[in-house]
């Protein structure tokens, strides 16, 4: 048995293994360094589990006010209901499961954009997926949807900020086609629930997307993206409290009779620290946040034109995709250069996440690096 001594030195050994988000080199991913303040909160409730809320009476009263908050983000009504997970794929994974569950059907339409959980509920819940392809904006073709739909259709899912480009689907005009149908819409906004309102409230024209759209029957969002809170953090927000009935089951060994959702044991840490930090940031402290990664976002945007290089589309959120003739080949020697960005083979290009952990001086020392590795791969 290895003394704390030992342990500690062989833990820090491979922590130094690791990229880290405060060194402002993973340019790639959507999560981002925790702020302190929900740190905090996570190690003050660690050992709480939400799946047996009786015996955590505090904890389970963060976790009210926490949802509070989302819904007023989300503009959820008030027979609304919010289940609290682990992130964007355990979100869809439900949603689709109370879809199925109330219309008794078995084929979901997604867009081209769709995040990749959609296979894994392909798998698990013997569902036909179905894809619609994707506009020049790089959206969801609208005008291909209809045909789409079938007696057999139980959801229709929008993207509120797309993995690969941040883009936002038409969801009032997918609303109006699911209201027809009477279909089940889920809008995927893991990304985007933490951007979009504060776009809004910076003044830019982007399209809606939360509950204010009345057909719109459920919103995933993550707090461990652009939220900033620990990892892993995510809530599933459903328009009528009604609906969770199709996914409840008995619970006999617990301190509740019911339990809606798919994991049992929950943390309370995770819940602890998104609540903190919505209460020490509020709305405007969010604006602030989102407000300096799209002046960043922009700034990053001139500078790679100005390289010479092409990029997929104008970005909507924090998201940017280069075009590239090579893109896996510059992800390689990026890496090799301890830069992290993200391949889209799909879209034969780049992504650059312009996270809250990304600072215009880590923009300064990435760009002569990519100029120099896309000359090297022919790319400039």
């Amino acid at each position: 048995m290895k003394n704390y001594t030992n342990i500690t030195k062989e833990l820090e050994k491979h922590s130094k293994k690791d990229f880290h988000f405060s060194e402002g080199k993973i340019l790639g991913s959507m999560c981002t360094h925790p702020h302190p303040i929900a740190k905090k909160a996570l190690i003050k409730f660690y050992d709480t589990n939400l799946g047996d809320p009786k015996l955590f009476p505090g904890t389970k009263k963060l976790e009210e006010k926490y949802i509070i908050f989302l819904k007023e983000l989300l503009k959820a009504p008030k027979n609304s209901s919010t289940i609290i997970g682990s992130g964007g794929t355990e979100g869809n994974i439900t949603a689709i499961w109370l879809a199925k569950n109330i219309y008794k059907k078995k084929e979901v339409i997604i867009p081209e954009s769709a995040h990749f959980s959609f296979k894994k509920i392909a798998s698990i819940m013997d569902i036909k997926i179905k894809t619609i392809p994707l506009d020049r904006n790089y959206i969801l073709d609208i005008s291909k949807l209809k045909r789409k739909i079938n007696n057999n259709t139980c959801a229709v899912v929008g993207i509120a900020g797309s993995t690969e480009l941040g883009t936002i689907d038409p969801i009032k005009k997918i609303s109006e086609i699911c209201k027809d149908e009477h279909i089940f819409l889920h809008v995927d906004a893991a990304f985007g629930g933490y951007v979009i309102p504060f776009l809004r409230g910076l003044g830019y024209k982007v399209s809606d997307f939360d509950f204010k759209i009345k057909n719109v029957s459920s919103i995933s969002l993550d707090a461990h993206k652009m939220g900033c809170s620990v990892i892993p953090m995510g809530a599933l927000v459903v328009r009528k409290k009604e609906w969770l009935k199709h996914i409840t089951v008995e619970t006999p060994y617990i301190s509740v009779n019911k339990q809606a959702g798919i994991l049992g044991t929950r943390s309370g840490g995770t819940v602890a620290g998104a609540y903190a930090l919505s209460e020490y940031l509020g709305f405007n402290g969010y604006k602030k946040i989102v407000k300096n990664c799209i002046n960043n976002t922009k700034y990053l945007e001139k500078k790679i034109e100005n390289m010479g290089l092409k990029l997929v589309t104008k970005p909507t959120m924090n998201v940017i995709g280069i075009s590239l003739k090579k893109p896996g080949l510059v992800t390689k020697k990026l890496y090799e250069k301890k830069w992290i960005v993200n391949r889209m083979d799909r879209l034969s290009a780049i992504r650059i996440v312009i996270m809250p952990h990304v600072k215009r001086k880590n923009i300064d020392e990435f760009l002569p690096v990519l100029e120099k590795v896309c000359k090297t791969a022919d790319e400039i």
